[in-house]
Parts: structure tokens; C-alpha cells; sequence
């Protein structure tokens, strides 16, 4: 790894085909142990049912409400300031419950490649 400042205003909002909007963050050579992108899902909005091959994920949620589900696990409501970790080869999905943007960061390990995602729908 090596130091540097990541500026947000150099960041660009863009959006998937998984029902959300991802800013990455930090998400390039200079950290070979983690990647961190901002993830903002509309109000009744529930993301794509999907996994990530051989990497394991994190969402720290910032704002708004949203119920998650992971594997065949029941959905479970989280709010800002809680932290969901999911192993990698795990199916998952989030749907916000609020009338506001669910915004949460999504820190992978290893860093996130787009081979990495696995589509379930």
C-alpha cells in the first residue's frame, strides 16, 4: 500500500445494472489488500440477488434504512452506523426500506474486479 489522499470531488457517481449507484472510491494499485466504493440504492429499491467470487464484502451503512439478506438467511433491518460483512461466494441483496437514499460503503477484500461479480438473477 501506499500513502495518498483519495478526493471525493474526484469521484464519479455512476450507475449499475444492479439497481444502484456506485462512486468508487478506492479502487486501484495503490491498495492491494482492499477496495471501498460508495453505494447509494433509491428509496423502495432492493439491489440485484448477487455474489462475488473469492471475495468477501462489507457494507458500513452511513444513512438511510434498508433490510439485507445474505445466503438463505432471513433479511434483517440495518441503519447507519451498522456493519454487515458477507463472505465471499455468498448470494446477497439489500432493499431500502427508508423514504430517503440508502447510502452505505462497500469495502472488499480482496480488491473488487468486475469478473468478481456473479449476477443470481
Amino acid at each position: 500500500m501506499r500513502a495518498q489522499i483519495k478526493k471525493a470531488a474526484d469521484a464519479v457517481e455512476f450507475e449499475t445494472a444492479e439497481r444502484c449507484f456506485i462512486v468508487e472510491v478506492a479502487n486501484d494499485g495503490g491498495d492491494e489488500w482492499v477496495s471501498i466504493a460508495r453505494a447509494r440504492v433509491a428509496p423502495g429499491v432492493t439491489t440485484a440477488w448477487h455474489k462475488l467470487t473469492d471475495t468477501a464484502e462489507r457494507y458500513i451503512i452511513v444513512q438511510g434504512r434498508g433490510r439485507v439478506q445474505i445466503g438463505a438467511g432471513e433479511p434483517v433491518t440495518v441503519n447507519a452506523g451498522d456493519v454487515v460483512r458477507i463472505p465471499a461466494d455468498t448470494a446477497q441483496r439489500i432493499e431500502n426500506v427508508g423514504t430517503s437514499d440508502l447510502i452505505f460503503y462497500a469495502v472488499c477484500s480482496p480488491p473488487f474486479k468486475r469478473e468478481c461479480y456473479i449476477s443470481l438473477e
